[in-house]
């Protein structure tokens, strides 16, 4: 059987769709609504610094190549 695009996402359609939860009637509240994005905010923010931290230390030595050597001290 050859999976063509359209048998494939027609796959992929019927995987979300049993996925997808269903309708939860819960109250949150406040606290956890809040804590909630505290802990989206903390998690990508922790995402970006890894991602820059990753990317700061090749240019910090392509700077200092330009720049001529080290500094002195």
């Amino acid at each position: 059987m050859r999976l063509t695009f359209p048998h494939l996402l027609a796959a992929m359609a019927a995987l979300l769709a049993l996925a997808a939860p269903g309708v939860a009637l819960a109250y949150t509240g406040p606290g956890l609504g809040l804590g909630a994005i505290g802990v989206a905010l903390g998690l990508i923010g922790s995402l970006l610094l890894a991602i820059l931290s990753v990317l700061w230390y090749p240019v910090k030595r392509l700077v200092r190549r330009v720049r001529g050597g080290r500094r002195p001290g």
